[in-house]
């Protein structure tokens, strides 16, 4: 080992913020780097004759931090191995926000000491006057993402040094709170004759020109209920209280057994706002699906079985271990290739199952007819036991018509019709259509068509009995005649 770094922090603003130890360092020193001189304390050294180096030109040079302080530590460190201690003074504490002394402490070869110093906190907490054993979080507003947003703390984003950062900040935050919410934008906090607080509306956050290097920005708790309501961990209370003793009776009630239709109900719900174009409806409409899986997941929790976090544990592992081409190494350039590994990593699951495991043995035996069929053939086709030519399907089918038509007995005309929807399932797979969808829409075409119906009914003031079937078949294809030219009504 050559030689030693000793890290030191200058404080949050002028002389008042500084360490007397760090001051006996800084002249003791032979050899002393600044990160950069753009600190209130900078002057007041040179005034003390400490001689240093800084590294600002370096952020000159490139066009994102982290290879700036990339740069900055690869220096240092080699500074170091020539020999003797080298004394590196970033802003602030070193160990808050400070990413070059993460760099030098990663590095290996090279003796690194941190001291204290007085950060940006300390200050910022006394002028704002919050105590942050409440909640609190501390943010880069260079890297803000909404989901690592706690809108029931106090949230404090660092580094919003211009408009362009602040309105990247404006943006994120808008997603978690109120366009009114309350900010406040925080200058050098704690320095006299600099310090600046203005609070204003999260939605003017990015108006005016109020950033230097010394800017954050605090953002209280949220303290009205509803502006919460987008929050995960508020569904997963609202649920559990639903649930509760003191919850709803129709709630409480509620089984696996009993939920299972309303699942089914609401995902065809869905389906139908989809096929509607409906984007507000399908927002309510995946909104019912998650309360089913909410209500599942409590249910399972009071039982000791699992909960909602290992669900989500659950999905995340399965996402992140069947995508090795996202998440890993692999590669997968086409939609065929990204199934084929799917199909591959799912075999590699199943092993040390039973030694031949039933082919259908994933099939949900619970699916509703049409789904069942389609998924049996799919499955059983996977193993080569399928037809090799449309033709045959085609034939299939107009063999099991054939036999309906044969049939004698209702039992008979029962098994056959049977027959024939399995065979019309297998045509589908063959056509690359899903019966289910087909169906569903074949519907919605039916209830739009009849209503045109009761509509003529209607207008001409008629009763069920009064109206022949040629009417009907008349108002049907005028229905159909007004369809053609709306394409979304096919």
């Amino acid at each position: 080992m050559n030689g030693k770094i000793v890290v030191v922090g200058l404080g949050f603003g002028d002389e008042n913020g500084l360490t007397l130890g760090t001051l006996a360092v800084l002249e003791r020193a032979d050899r002393v780097f600044l990160r950069t001189e753009r600190h209130p304390i900078v002057s007041w050294l040179r005034e003390r004759g400490i001689q240093y180096v800084s590294f600002d030109e370096v952020y000159e040079k490139h066009a994102r931090f982290e290879t700036v302080y990339e740069e900055i530590a690869e220096r240092l460190l080699a500074y170091a191995e020539e020999g003797g201690t080298v004394v590196y003074a970033v802003p602030g504490h070193p160990m808050v926000a400070e990413r070059t002394v993460q760099f030098l402490l990663d590095a290996e070869g090279v003796a690194v000491e941190v001291h204290g110093g007085t950060s940006f906190l300390d200050a910022m907490f006394a002028s704002l006057k919050l105590d942050p054993i409440e909640g609190f979080q501390l943010l880069d507003g260079n890297d803000l993402s909404a989901s690592r947003l706690d809108p029931r703390t106090h949230v404090l984003i660092g580094q919003v040094y211009d408009r362009l950062v602040a309105s990247d900040v404006k943006l994120t935050l808008m997603d978690v709170y109120p366009d009114e919410h309350p900010v406040t934008i925080a200058t050098a906090c704690g320095v006299p004759g600099l310090e600046k607080l203005t609070t204003l509306p999260l939605y003017e956050l990015d108006h005016g020109e109020w950033f230097t290097d010394l800017t954050s920005v605090y953002v209280p708790p949220v303290t009205d209920e509803r502006a919460l309501y987008r929050q995960f961990s508020t569904l997963v209370d609202v649920i559990a209280t639903l649930r509760s003793p003191e919850g709803c009776p129709w709630d409480r009630k509620q089984t696996h057994e009993s939920l299972r239709r309303y699942l089914i109900e609401e995902a065809y719900e869905f389906l139908e706002a989809v096929h509607d174009g409906d984007e507000e409806a399908m927002a309510d409409e995946l909104g019912d699906i998650l309360l089913q899986v909410m209500l599942h997941a409590q249910i399972a929790s009071e039982e000791g079985t699992f909960d909602i976090f290992e669900v989500i544990s659950r999905l995340n592992d399965k996402m992140v271990r069947r995508h090795p081409h996202v998440f890993g190494e692999a590669q997968a350039d086409t939609a065929e290739e990204v199934k084929a590994n799917w199909e591959q990593i799912k075999a590699k699951e199943r092993e040390g199952e039973a030694e031949l495991p039933s082919v259908l043995g994933q099939v949900n035996e619970a699916l509703p007819a049409l789904l069942l069929a389609y998924q049996q053939q799919k499955k059983a086709a996977k193993v080569g036991f399928d037809w090799e030519q449309m033709d045959e399907v085609f034939d299939k089918v107009r063999e099991e018509l054939d036999e309906l038509g044969r049939a004698e007995t209702a039992a008979e005309r029962e098994e056959e019709l049977g027959d024939l929807l399995f065979a019309l399932v297998n045509l589908s797979r063959f056509l690359k259509v899903d019966p289910e969808l087909a169906l569903i829409k074949s519907c919605q075409k039916f209830a739009r068509r009849f209503r045109y119906i009761e509509e003529r009914v209607r207008s001409q003031k008629r009763a069920w009995p009064d109206v022949t079937l040629a009417e009907m078949d008349a108002w049907w294809n005028e229905a159909k005649r007004e369809e053609k030219g709306n394409p979304r009504n096919e």
